[in-house]
């Protein structure tokens, strides 16, 4: 059968911020699409672009391999991909060039060309499929190869004459187990490998135990997998690390679910999964600070291998989450938190400044928390609005010069926010300070009092106040300038 090339338009050295972290996750989705079509009987390979300079690189391979199809397919799993940046869709466009040039059908699946359809197809690209994309992509080639119309096909979009074609969308996979193990065996392994190392970190392998999140954030963009949730079976998720675990001897996993173990009692039978394969693993996980309060979901995830959480706390201001339809109280951040931390689980804050209405109490208060809490990390952006959000349809009048950023530490404020670009910008810096300078402080505290809690990162923590004191004294007064528009 015909032969096609997948690839993604995610290049981690054309976002500087993610490329200093050393940590790259090859392209799940990517993976997931691939081995479904190998599975159908066609001919694959991969053009991996996490880890490559820019997209010019393609070149070289679509004169060799001459593949009949391009299928640029962004990792849905990835939450850089849903920020839609503009960078790495001009990295799109280069490629769709790229691949008509040398005869290529080419086929889009991401959050940004689902958003943005006609601009892909202006610039090329033959079907963009909208969505989830394993079923449809599966259909088109499978149309395409018989000579049959894909006209009716549900989940694309195509030019039809001068005009853009949407057709209806397609229902989402309910039974992801019906789906085979990702086509890893396409990635080199080793230059990830090689990457981690940089980092100082152990390897780490990204697994997706779910699809899609049934919450309604009002500023959290769905555009793949949208607002529902499938899940895969505990003994599917632990069949897949004993894979892993075998083939490329990984101990470690980031599970990049949006929302990890909300289906009931499923951390339960993963738990099981592990004890009965005898895997003994360490992950990390994204949850709510709500649904880790239920039952004895800590002392499992605990149990299970948890090495840390990040949660969505995104403000210590009740008026700001309730304003977010975030549907979780400040009082269940500081509850989850000191269970976690008494588990011996490392947390870390997902923090948003610059929502509509903020102001500098709601953001005091907030900065307040995490030198309480003292979590293990944080992450800081502003609001960031995104089509199919309601907080995207509150302010996209004011979306007229730049709807999107250009990199993931862009923090530009596209709308008319409490204040204006220049003072988020700092304060992310400020608030990260605190934070450090905050973190410094309470491990000179527990030296003191028992000097065999030495340890020489400590100790670092400890010198770097000696930075940190006077630079936050200085972020604040211009922060009050900034304030005042000055």
């Amino acid at each position: 059968m015909s032969d096609i090339l997948f690839s993604h338009s995610y290049y981690y050295k054309l976002d500087p911020k993610q490329w200093k972290n050393k940590t790259p996750f090859p392209p799940l989705g990517t993976l997931y699409a691939a081995s479904l079509m190998r599975e159908n009987g066609y001919e694959v390979r991969l053009f991996d672009t996490n880890l490559l300079d820019n997209p010019s690189s393609i070149q070289p391979i679509l004169e060799i391999q001459r593949p009949k199809y391009l299928v640029i397919y962004d990792d849905g799993f990835n939450y850089l991909t849903k920020m839609c940046l503009t960078t790495m869709r001009e990295a799109c466009f280069e490629m769709i060039a790229l691949g008509k040039k040398n005869g290529c059908t080419v086929i889009v699946c991401s959050s940004d060309s689902t958003d943005h359809a006609a601009e892909y197809l202006e610039k090329g690209a033959d079907f963009i499929i909208l969505g989830e994309g394993e079923m449809t992509l599966l259909e088109l080639v499978n149309t395409l190869e018989s000579n049959e119309s894909p006209a009716a096909i549900a989940g694309i979009a195509f030019q039809n004459g001068a005009l853009t074609q949407t057709n209806a969308k397609r229902a989402v996979l309910h039974e992801l187990d019906s789906l085979p193990f990702p086509a890893w065996d396409l990635v080199d392994m080793n230059e990830y490998k090689l990457i981690w190392r940089e980092s100082g970190q152990k390897f780490t392998l990204n697994i997706a135990t779910t699809r899609g999140c049934p919450y309604k954030c009002n500023w959290c963009a769905k555009p793949i997998y949208g607002n529902r949730y499938n899940s895969h079976s505990a003994e599917y998720i632990a069949d897949h690390i004993e894979f892993l675990r075998s083939s490329y001897g990984v101990r470690r996993f980031w599970m990049c679910d949006d929302i990890f173990g909300l289906k009931p009692n499923w951390v339960r039978d993963f738990n099981d999964g592990l004890k009965k394969r005898k895997l003994n693993i360490k992950y990390y996980i994204q949850s709510r600070v709500d649904l880790l309060l239920k039952e004895d979901m800590i002392d499992l995830l605990a149990e299970s291998g948890l090495e840390e959480v990040w949660v969505g706390a995104e403000s210590a201001s009740q008026k700001i989450l309730d304003a977010m339809d975030k549907g979780t109280k400040v009082t269940q951040i500081y509850e989850a938190t000191r269970l976690l931390k008494k588990k011996n689980i490392r947390v870390a804050f997902f923090l948003q400044f610059g929502y509509l209405s903020e102001n500098t109490d709601d953001i005091l208060q907030t900065i307040d928390m995490v030198k309480e809490l003292v979590p293990d990390n944080i992450g800081i952006s502003v609001s960031y609005p995104l089509p199919g959000t309601k907080f995207y349809e509150k302010v996209k009048d004011e979306l007229r010069q730049k709807a999107n950023w250009k990199d993931s530490d862009d923090l530009d404020m596209m709308f008319k926010g409490t204040f204006k670009t220049d003072y988020y910008r700092r304060l992310q810096r400020f608030v990260h300070k605190e934070y450090r300078k905050t973190q410094g402080v309470v491990n000179l505290q527990k030296m003191v009092r028992n000097p065999l809690e030495f340890s020489f990162g400590k100790m670092a923590s400890v010198m770097k106040l000696g930075y940190y004191i006077p630079s936050t004294i200085v972020d604040t007064f211009v922060l009050k300038k900034l304030q005042n528009g000055q």
